[in-house]
C-alpha cells in the first residue's frame, strides 16, 4: 500500500470518492463546496506574491551565457513550436469542448461575465498590461500588470547586480519565492479534502457529466500530445534526412522514465546521455539545448495550459474573445518559457490561468483530480521534445555524427555534473 503514500494517488481516490458521495447525495453536496473553496481560496492567496518573486528571480538571474548561433536556433525552434502548440491546443477546444457538458446551473459572478464579454480595443487592451498602481494591480490579482512590473524589476535588478555585484536584492526575493513555495506544499497537504469536497459538490450539482468532461479534458491533451509528435517527427526526418523509423529504440528508455515519474528533472541525465550516445547530438549542444529546453522546452505544458483556459471557459458558458483568447496563449508560452515559471505544480498554473484570465473557479477541482494523467501526457512530450529541438539546432551546423545515429560508431557522453544543474532541473521539476 506503499502507493497511497503518494499525493497523486491520495488526490486519485479523493477525487473519485467525491464524485460517488456527489452523484449518491446529489444537491446535498452543495453544502460541502465552501470547503472546496476555503481550499482554493488558500491556493490564490499565494499567486501574487509567488508570480512576482518567480518573474523577478528569473529575470533578475540571466546573463549573456549562451549567446551566439546555438542560443538563437534554440530559442527560434522552441518558441516556433511553443506557438504551434498553444494554437494547436485553442484548435482542439474549440473542435471537441471539453469543457461543455458540465455548464453550471448556479449563476456566476456577474463581475466575470461582465468582465468577459467585454472587447477592448487592441489600444486600450495594451493600455490595461501597465498599471499606474502596482499595489492596486496586486490588491485586485490583475496579472498582467504584475507580470510587467516585474520583468522590468528584474531587468533593472540584473543591469544593478551587473554594476555594482551586490546580490543581495536578488537573494532576497529568491527566500521570499521559496518561503510562498513552502506554504503552497503546506496547503497541498489537504488537497484530497479540497478535491473531495470540489468534485462532490460538483457532481451533485451537474451529475454524470463530470465524468465525460474529465475524459474529453484528458482525450484533448492526449490528442494535441500524440499530433505535435507526429508534427516533431515530421519536421526533424525532412530537416535532418535520417531516418525516423531508428528513433523509437533511441527514445524508449527516456520515455519509459518520463512516463513512469512525470519528470522532466527526474528524466533529464538519461535524455543528456541518449541525445549523445545514441542520436548522435555533439556533447556542446546537447548541454545547452537540454539545460536550456529543461524550463523552457515544455510544448506539452504549453499546449495542455491552453486546453486548460479553453475547458474553463467552456464550463463557465464564457465565450472569450479573440484577444483574450490571444492573452491566453500569450501567457501559456510564457509560463512554458521559463520566464513565468510558477513553482508548486498545477493548481496554481490553473489558477493564475483563471485569475488572469477572469475566468470561474468552479472546475479547478476536477483538472486537479485527473492532473496525474494529464502529467504524464505533458512530461512525455517535454522530454521527447528537448531531443528533438537538440537535433534541429545540431543539423544546422552539421553536430550531428550519423555514424552514431545510424549504430555504425559507438561516443561516450560526457560525466554530467548534475550540481551544475540542480537549480534549473528544481525549476524545471516544478513546471511539470
Amino acid at each position: 500500500m506503499k502507493i497511497m503514500g503518494h499525493p497523486a494517488a491520495q488526490i486519485g481516490l479523493a477525487a473519485v470518492g467525491g464524485i460517488v458521495f456527489g452523484l449518491v447525495v446529489g444537491d446535498w453536496a452543495a453544502n460541502l463546496k465552501f470547503i472546496g473553496d476555503l481550499f482554493i481560496r488558500l491556493i490564490q492567496m499565494s499567486i501574487v506574491p509567488l508570480v512576482m518573486a518567480s518573474v523577478i528571480v528569473a529575470t533578475g538571474s540571466m546573463s549573456g551565457t549562451g549567446t551566439g548561433k546555438i542560443a538563437l536556433r534554440t530559442f527560434k525552434w522552441m518558441l516556433g513550436f511553443s506557438v504551434v502548440a498553444a494554437v494547436l491546443a485553442w484548435l482542439l477546444s474549440t473542435l471537441i469542448q471539453p469543457g461543455a457538458g458540465m455548464v453550471f446551473s448556479q449563476s456566476l459572478d456577474p463581475s466575470l461575465e461582465e468582465s468577459a464579454s467585454e472587447a477592448l480595443g487592441w489600444q486600450d487592451t495594451l493600455l490595461n498590461f501597465v498599471s499606474t498602481n502596482i499595489f492596486s494591480a496586486m490588491s485586485t490579482a490583475t496579472m498582467v500588470p504584475i507580470i510587467v512590473f516585474s520583468l522590468l524589476f528584474g531587468i533593472a535588478l540584473r543591469s544593478h547586480i551587473n554594476k555594482t555585484g551586490d546580490t543581495g536584492v536578488l537573494t532576497f526575493i529568491d527566500q521570499i519565492q521559496q518561503i510562498v513555495l513552502t506554504m503552497i506544499r503546506l496547503v497541498m497537504l489537504i488537497a484530497p479534502v479540497g478535491v473531495f469536497c470540489l468534485l462532490a459538490a460538483l457532481a451533485g450539482d451537474v451529475g454524470i457529466s463530470v465524468v465525460s468532461t474529465a475524459l474529453s479534458y484528458l482525450g484533448t491533451t492526449l490528442l494535441g500530445v500524440l499530433i505535435l509528435f507526429v508534427l516533431f517527427v515530421v519536421v526533424v526526418t525532412i530537416r535532418t534526412r535520417l531516418d525516423p523509423r531508428k528513433l523509437p529504440g533511441k527514445l524508449t528508455e527516456q520515455t519509459a522514465i518520463a512516463v513512469t515519474t512525470t519528470s522532466s528533472a527526474v528524466t533529464f541525465p538519461t535524455v543528456l546521455k541518449n541525445t549523445v550516445e545514441k542520436v548522435g547530438v555533439s556533447q556542446k549542444v546537447a548541454n545547452f539545448t537540454l539545460s536550456i529546453g529543461l524550463t523552457m522546452g515544455s510544448y506539452g505544458a504549453v499546449l495542455n495550459y491552453m486546453i486548460v483556459v479553453m475547458f474553463l471557459a467552456q464550463a463557465g458558458d464564457i465565450s472569450l474573445s479573440f484577444g483574450q483568447i490571444a492573452l491566453g496563449m500569450g501567457l501559456a508560452i510564457l509560463l512554458n518559457m521559463g520566464t513565468i515559471t510558477v513553482p508548486g505544480g498545477f493548481p496554481v498554473v490553473a489558477m493564475f490561468l483563471a485569475t488572469s484570465l477572469d475566468l470561474p473557479f468552479e472546475a479547478v477541482g476536477l483538472l486537479i483530480a485527473v492532473d496525474w494523467f494529464a502529467g504524464i501526457f505533458r512530461t512525455f512530450l517535454n522530454v521527447n521534445g528537448d531531443t528533438f529541438v537538440a537535433m534541429l539546432v545540431a543539423n544546422a551546423d552539421d553536430e550531428i555524427d550519423r555514424d552514431v545515429y545510424n549504430g555504425t560508431k559507438t561516443v561516450v557522453a560526457e560525466e554530467i555534473d548534475l550540481d551544475e544543474y540542480r537549480d534549473v532541473m528544481a525549476q524545471a521539476d516544478r513546471a511539470d
